[in-house]
């Protein structure tokens, strides 16, 4: 008789100098250590000459999905996240209708968030406008009520691009957004998301990164010859 299959489960183990387990969302120094710890644990965290989404380049590189193919880290980094964004509906004296996120990170994370804060999760694609011009809209009979508060949610920030990017659709809705959250941001001085002619959007960052970037005609690493690539879907 053949022994039954059993899963290959490989702990992840962050260094020894970071939490081995999870801790307090309120203690926001100790759970960005912890998340810190299982970008490292998962080799998400790279080093070299990085194309990114944004057109900037980069020394360092987070791959999302090196983390997120893990189960038990997303849920823990999504829960985290979910804490935050009840303490900041909270101190709105708001609830959280909604959540939404661009693809792809940002599918995994709406409904895993939405699940935990027992609302839905919805995504928006990318489409190509008049003149070849991208936008972001929600299909797939998703629906979107008038005045639905909204936790928008995404993997990896930047610029924020893909969370402006979200807005349009969501305020044609009628929606309000009231918070943006991210697993991790590379820009510690982007406190939140500014929406012209309105109150900004607070964001809510698992993991703060000082992740310097440059202009390509600017870059230090392509002064030095070093090849780049274009990490995640657009490359390696």
């Amino acid at each position: 008789m053949s022994e039954p299959l059993l899963p290959l489960r490989e702990p992840l183990k962050p260094p020894a100098d970071y939490p081995q387990s999870r801790v307090a969302s309120h203690d926001e120094a100790l759970s960005a250590r912890r998340v810190e710890g299982l970008f490292l644990a998962t080799g998400a965290l790279q080093r070299g000459h990085f194309l990114l989404k944004s057109g900037r380049h980069g020394d360092r590189y987070l791959e999302k999905w090196a983390l997120l193919q893990h189960p038990d880290a997303a849920a823990e980094v999504c829960a985290l996240l979910a804490e935050r964004a009840l303490v900041v509906a909270q101190a709105s004296a708001v609830e959280i209708d909604l959540v939404a996120g661009p693809t792809t990170g940002g599918v995994l994370l709406a409904y895993e968030i939405g699940r935990l804060l027992g609302v839905r999760g919805i995504f928006a694609e990318e489409v190509a406008g008049d003149a070849g011009a991208v936008r972001r809209e929600f299909r797939r009979g998703f629906q979107i009520p008038p005045r639905a508060r909204v936790l928008m949610v995404d993997d990896i920030l930047t610029t924020g691009g893909s969370l402006q990017a979200l807005l349009p659709p969501l305020l044609a809705a009628g929606a309000h957004p009231i918070a943006a959250a991210v697993v991790a941001s590379r820009s510690p001085h982007m406190r939140s998301i500014e929406i012209p002619g309105r109150e900004s959007i607070p964001l809510i960052a698992a993991l703060t990164l000082d992740l310097p970037t440059y202009e390509a005609s600017e870059c230090p690493l392509c002064a030095a010859g070093e090849p780049i690539g274009a990490p995640g879907s657009s490359g390696r």
